[in-house]
């Protein structure tokens, strides 16, 4: 069983969560463990004890976002929510995370660079949306599951916005396009 937070811990990490979000925005990932806990107003050590590292932070800040898109995913409206077909949905979703990474592109570049994107909880349920997805196409492809994830990875979608100069509603566009790929049932 366990014990609630003290009321000190929920404070500090409350401090912790808000400082984060402000350096994120500003300065994207290039901030240290050091300079969140002084702009938090807590130690290293109590920093320490609850977020082993700046991903860990950052994936803190993204739980609420991501919850919300998985809520829509299992019981909102279609297109995103179920009711629509394989292909319609899947393009929602992509539209979707495009607004995701829109508008917390810092908060998951400091979350899921690199292999660490396929370690969180959200890279799981992602997945096993679209694998729901290729079923109900009548797909039984393992390996496209993560090909039709790959455009999303962040920084993928950071090249995208800042060196080729795409638009977020080129990209959903194009993800549009991709998500055509699925027959339907």
């Amino acid at each position: 069983m366990s014990r609630p937070e003290r009321a000190d811990a929920a404070a500090n990490r409350q401090r912790i969560l808000r400082a984060a979000e402000q350096l994120f925005a500003e300065r994207g990932a290039e901030l240290t463990m050091g300079e969140l806990a002084a702009a938090a107003g807590v130690g290293r050590g109590t920093l320490y004890r609850r977020y082993p590292d700046l991903g860990a932070v950052a994936t803190a800040l993204l739980d609420d976002h991501e919850r919300t898109l998985q809520e829509g995913l299992l019981s909102g409206p279609p297109p995103l929510g179920p009711g629509a077909g394989p292909r319609q949905r899947l393009a929602a979703f992509y539209g979707a995370m495009v607004d995701l990474l829109e508008q917390h592109l810092p908060l998951v570049l400091g979350a899921e660079v690199g292999a660490a994107r396929f370690r969180t909880g959200a890279y799981g349920f992602w997945r096993t949306f679209v694998a729901s997805l290729l079923r109900e196409s009548g797909i039984r492809d393992d390996a496209l599951i993560d090909a039709l994830l790959a455009p999303l990875a962040p920084e993928v979608y950071r090249f995208q916005r800042e060196e080729r100069g795409r638009s977020p509603a080129q990209i959903k566009r194009a993800l549009r396009r991709l998500a055509e790929v699925l027959p339907e049932p």
